[in-house]
């Protein structure tokens, strides 16, 4: 059997209304359509639904047990079909879901996690590590957003650059360069500990030395920038890191920064979430609390105008 909702809206209206005519009128249908819509509900149903009393109809016994169900049907369907037009924070049960690096989830997780608890009772966030392979996480709904400092590659994964860090020397302060100028030849004389969550042990600030003629010991990589400062501030290691991203960390270690002896990009702060989600408020709210989170200290904050429109009176 095929399911025409449309039934269920004529059905809702008769129920409630008693009458073929009053239906008509309620649904702006002509009182023949109406008519022949009821005769297609009672074989369905294999029940006459309104009977005949006199100048009116009654409804019956059936028709009686099931008018709270059609109701609240044709209600929930209405409800989904209808564009939200508010975003009611301080009713919505909702755990959001987002993936960054170590570094990053530290930074925005303070500002973050007080606009999650101040706008409402029924939301969470759950902050994943990032993964050390490529994940389809977005593109299943598994991740609401992943902030990383690459560009995603599908087509259908939105994304927006929120800002760029650039890149520092954090030694211990007992450590030779914090004495002297760092210069190329006394960088690449120390030892290193470089961030990298594949294990590997090389990265780009090496095909920079190798154009100076230079090579560095890498004694040790870690699989996050958090890992890897708090080695560096136990012992006489170097490693490179983005300033204002790791700014909390480097401070919970006291360690000191230098500037590289050498051109490094800045690295970028990429947001990134499924194109299922444009439209959807909450998820808007959420893009620009994470948004407010970064511009506190990278400086930036883009707006789209998909996320401009996500506010209702009820939003916070």
């Amino acid at each position: 059997m095929q399911l025409d909702l449309n039934l269920m809206a004529v059905l809702d209206a008769l129920l409630e209304e008693g009458s073929v005519t009053g239906a008509a009128e309620r649904l702006r249908l002509s009182a023949p359509a109406t008519s022949r819509s009821l005769g297609r509900i009672r074989r369905l149903t294999g029940d006459q639904i309104l009977v005949r009393t006199g100048r009116t109809m009654t409804p019956t016994p059936y028709a009686l047990e099931i008018r709270a169900d059609v109701h609240h049907l044709v209600a929930q369907s209405r409800a989904i079909l209808e564009p939200k037009r508010t975003l009611d924070l301080g009713n919505l049960q909702r755990t959001f879901t987002i993936r960054g690096n170590d570094a990053l989830t530290t930074a925005i997780a303070p500002h973050l996690l007080t606009a999650i608890r101040q706008a409402g009772p029924g939301l969470s966030v759950r902050l994943l590590a990032e993964a050390d392979i490529d994940t389809n996480d977005l593109r299943h709904g598994r991740v609401d957003l992943e902030i990383s400092s690459t560009m995603p590659t599908l087509p259908e994964i939105n994304h927006e650059t929120l800002g760029a860090d650039r890149l520092v020397v954090a030694f211990h302060p007992d450590h030779p360069c914090a004495d002297a100028p760092l210069t190329a030849e006394r960088f690449a004389a120390a030892d290193h500990v470089i961030v990298s969550r594949r294990g590997r042990t090389e990265d780009p600030i090496d095909v920079a030395l190798k154009s100076l003629s230079l090579r560095r010991r890498v004694v040790a990589s870690a699989p996050t920038s958090t890992a890897a400062l708090h080695i560096v501030s136990q012992s006489k290691l170097l490693v490179v890191v983005s300033e204002r991203i790791c700014r909390p960390t480097l401070d919970a270690c006291g360690l000191r920064i230098g500037t590289p002896p050498f051109d490094l990009a800045p690295v970028p702060v990429t947001l990134a979430w499924h194109q299922r989600y444009d439209n959807d408020r909450a998820h808007a709210w959420l893009r620009n609390r994470v948004r407010d989170s970064f511009a506190g200290f990278l400086g930036h904050r883009p707006t789209t105008g998909a996320d401009a429109a996500e506010a209702g009176p009820a939003d916070v």
